[in-house]
């Protein structure tokens, strides 16, 4: 009898150890999977976190409400990190060492990026969908680092592009954020300016979390440029261009896709008419777009004041992404498994292509230009 109860013991033992095993990876239980963000809820900056959660989280509450992930509920744990770095690192070090979350997803910036990132690398963490264009999170590829959107050497080109062939402006200058977006930003410019031969015209710049533009307003005039590429967030940018066309300044304007398109429209005002601003995501007031019905869709029946808005709409972009890849993984999920599908996913959401491979980490290219028009992104196909 007792030997029989030691092999019952035995095999209960075996059961609960192989059990355990298939959810050893962290943030995967039976019945849930377990998501990291850290980004801007507060600050200057607030708006792109803000929105940029918002969306996110519509299609994470769609996908629960239709039964989950390979039968698992999505849990998004988001912490404000005010788009400070310091504040980054501490919030990606409790994400992975307390909430032992699976991965980490819709960062906000290229200087909070660069502080999340070597921890998450240490601690074998995926790091994905982060709202930045940055060329370091893309070249050379990190085999942790997984980003939807366009780079800012693609917006970019395709401004200089615009500007020097539509409009044939030559003069071109940039008024940055003093930082590693800032940096990214300029050199993407600088890029695509030295491939038809030409240099900057001027270059002003700003502190981070500030709206302090003057000098760098004044240093941008006094280059007097026809056109200025402005790569900063939205209360920044706005402020400039409010003040620049106060002193009769008044060259073309341009803004990346980063600036926050809704809150510097709404920041800018009357100032804010005429300003071109890139995309990387089609117009999410146009439904004719599969994706961009459905996330209309699902954002009114989670808010029926929800406002469509560019940065939601890549929120809800990338929640897809993330959702896509941790489907194909398959139920027996690891980082392993996930990070593998991730380098072989090549889908279409619905009118929005997104392709990986393992020498490239960069779901899309798309570019989409935009001019402010009656207080509106309207969308165009040229200058």
């Amino acid at each position: 009898m007792r030997s029989k109860k030691m092999i019952l013991n035995f095999f209960v033992l075996l059961f609960l150890a192989v059990t355990s095993s298939a959810y050893a990876e962290d943030g995967v239980t039976q019945n849930e999977i377990v998501i990291g963000m850290s980004n801007a809820l507060s600050g200057p900056a607030a708006g792109l976190g803000t929105q940029l959660k918002a969306g996110a989280t519509a299609y994470f509450d769609k996908v629960n409400a239709a039964g989950g992930v390979n039968g698992r509920k999505i849990k998004l744990i988001s912490y404000d990190d005010g788009y400070e770095p310091e504040q980054t690192a501490a919030m990606t070090r409790k994400l992975i060492e307390q909430d032992k979350v699976f991965a980490l997803f819709g960062y906000v910036g290229t200087p909070t990026s660069a502080a999340a990132i070597p921890f998450a690398t240490k601690m074998n963490v995926p790091y994905i969908a982060p709202f930045t264009g940055a060329e370091a999170l893309r070249n050379p590829v990190q085999k942790l680092v997984f980003n939807v959107r366009a780079s800012y050497f693609d917006e970019t080109e395709g401004m200089v592009e615009h500007l020097t062939k539509d409009l044939g402006i030559k003069k071109i200058g940039v008024f940055i954020q003093d930082d590693g977006y800032g940096n990214a930003g300029k050199a993407g410019v600088s890029r695509a300016l030295n491939k038809m031969g030409l240099a900057l015209t001027g270059e002003g710049k700003y502190t981070r979390n500030t709206t302090d533009v003057d000098a760098g307003l004044a240093a941008i005039k006094a280059a007097n440029p026809e056109a200025v590429i402005m790569v900063g967030t939205y209360k920044a940018c706005a402020e400039f261009v409010k003040k620049a066309k106060a002193s009769g300044f008044n060259p073309k304007f341009l803004n990346l896709s980063f600036v926050g398109t809704s809150n510097f429209i709404k920041e800018a005002g009357s100032a804010g008419e005429g300003v071109y601003i890139t995309q990387v995501m089609p117009s999410p007031f146009d439904d004719a777009t599969a994706i961009v019905k459905q996330y209309q869709a699902v954002m009114k029946k989670a808010d029926k004041k929800a406002e469509f808005d560019f940065t939601s709409l890549e929120g809800y972009v990338d929640a897809a992404v993330l959702v896509e890849a941790l489907t194909k993984a398959g139920s027996n999920l690891t980082r392993a498994t996930f990070l593998g599908t991730f380098e072989t996913l090549n889908i279409d959401l619905g009118g929005l292509k997104v392709a990986y491979s393992p020498t490239d980490h960069q779901g899309s290219k798309s570019i989409f230009y935009t001019v402010v028009k009656n207080g509106k992104a309207a969308s165009i196909s040229k200058f």
